[in-house]
């Protein structure tokens, strides 16, 4: 049995337990022989999920590089619900794209270590280790299926781009253990609270590298190129999972940097954030409704979502943590079920992710058209549903922190976005039945799934006051 301190590992061992687990059954499985690989990263992510609920509040499960902390818990099993999902919308999908499913669902597996890592890192070397872990097993799924140029491309620029805003945030850990003469996060919150009144500009050079590295995760404009070449090449149940849990796990790291590290410089780098959440609300929307197609047209709307977190952070009061915690919720349980539906409508001959393929869709798949019209107004932040109550909690912190501009900029960009989504649903409803596609066979578990996740969406608009309540909690464990 592990001593106390080392609890903190339990998690990241059970998700790579079920990585390895998966990977042997692939060297000894039959030919033909399905099912086996889903029940197995089930397995995994299940006991990665059972551990994380065990260790809340438990203060000791710490050894001080990684802290087991309500904080990192929260985002831990937000990934790990993301990614339980995903396996569940993938059981469809994989036989019938072709993907190797021993390979996918290792590597699946192996992303939510790393992404578990970062929420619970203390260390800058350790977070960026975590990046990394993360950030690999993201590119082996975006390119996973090899015969898809689009997949290949999009993998290829993912990963060029994120070996460069990688090298960023590197150099921004070097320049703050040069400062600090520690990478550990509360030693540098101690350093740097006595020297807050200085104007050291090598903290300065070293928290805007960091922004760079973290933008670029977050897929902040101007760092956003990588995200609709690699959002439409990837499969679109892979897309779902790195649009919520990368996004999830980014933010995690980027919270506990600069809402703990360097919260004694807010008054320079709450500036920065500010441009950069504007810049990243306005190009994402401006840009998203020129789109044609469903996934680019989502991936800006991803960027957009960024922007909106990014607002929480940039206010930083009480009700701002919280709702950044609550709108990752949200928007992870939103954004995959939207992907969810797009993933389970492709065919073995296309993906049918353009607008034209969900002309009629009411008719053949009603079903599907429902949940994905709930889906789809969430995003666009439309009542009774979690996104119309995340998008008040962060405007509402912004304003209460005296952001007047940044929450103007976001309420009239959420209201142009929703021409986004609207598209979509009035191709679904508002067309004869003869034009619409022809049908595709949705599997059960796949559209429990969905199913499961609108029912949430409700619950988060119709009753957030409970998980608003365990975000302020646990946002709170970190300062």
């Amino acid at each position: 049995m592990l001593p106390a301190t080392f609890n903190a590992l339990v998690p990241m061992l059970c998700a790579t337990a079920g990585a390895l687990l998966i990977m042997l059954a692939e060297a000894w499985r039959r030919k033909g022989e399905r099912g086996l690989m889903s029940l197995l990263a089930f397995i995994g992510l299940g006991a990665s999920g059972a551990s994380l609920v065990f260790l809340w509040s438990r203060n000791q499960a710490s050894f001080g590089v990684v802290t087991a902390d309500n904080f990192g818990i929260f985002i831990s099993l937000l990934v790990v619900v993301v990614a339980l999902f995903t396996v569940a919308f993938s059981t469809q999908v994989l036989e019938r794209d072709g993907v190797p499913e021993g390979e996918y669902y290792a590597v699946l597996l192996f992303s939510v270590v790393g992404m578990i890592m970062m929420a619970m890192a203390n260390d800058l070397l350790v977070l960026f280790i975590g990046l990394e872990v993360m950030s690999i097993g993201v590119y082996v799924l975006t390119g996973i299926r090899r015969d898809s140029l689009a997949g290949v491309e999009g993998a290829f620029k993912y990963f060029l781009l994120g070996a460069f805003a990688g090298a960023f945030f590197l150099y921004g850990i070097a320049f703050t253990f040069g400062v600090a003469g520690s990478t550990r996060l509360d030693r540098i919150a101690s350093f740097l609270a006595a020297q807050s009144m200085s104007q050291n500009p090598m903290i300065l050079l070293a928290m805007g590298l960091l922004i760079v590295g973290f933008a670029f995760k977050v897929a902040a404009v101007p760092f956003h190129m990588w995200t609709p070449d690699a959002y439409e090449g990837a499969p679109a149940v892979v897309t779902g999972f790195m649009s919520t849990a990368v996004k999830a796990a980014a933010f995690a790291g980027f919270v506990r940097v600069f809402l703990a590290a360097f919260e004694p410089f807010k008054a320079d780098w709450a500036p920065v954030l500010m441009v950069l959440a504007m810049v990243t609300m306005i190009g994402g929307t401006v840009v998203g409704v020129a789109q044609s197609h469903l996934k680019r047209m989502l991936a800006y709307s991803s960027i957009t979502h960024g922007g909106y977190l990014l607002v929480g952070l940039v206010a930083a009061n009480q009700l701002g943590k919280a709702a950044i915690l609550f709108y990752l919720a949200a928007y992870a349980i939103t954004n995959l079920a939207a992907f969810g539906a797009i993933a389970l409508l492709g065919g073995k001959e296309g993906a049918r992710d353009g607008l034209h393929d969900y002309v009629g869709l009411w008719h053949s798949r009603p079903w599907v058209a429902g949940l994905l019209t709930v889906a789809l107004l969430s995003l666009g932040g439309l009542p009774p549903t979690a996104g119309f109550i995340g998008k008040w909690y962060v405007f509402t912190a912004a304003v209460s922190a005296g952001y007047y501009g940044l929450a103007i900029v976001g309420v009239l960009s959420s209201v142009i976005s929703v021409f986004f989504y609207m598209r979509v649903v009035v191709m679904m409803y508002m067309t004869d039945k003869e034009a619409g596609a022809a049908p595709v066979p949705v599997g059960g578990a796949g559209l429990a799934a969905l199913a499961l996740a609108v029912v949430v969406i409700f619950y988060l608009g119709i009753l957030p006051r409970r998980v608003l309540d365990i975000a302020a909690a646990s946002i709170g464990t970190i300062f």
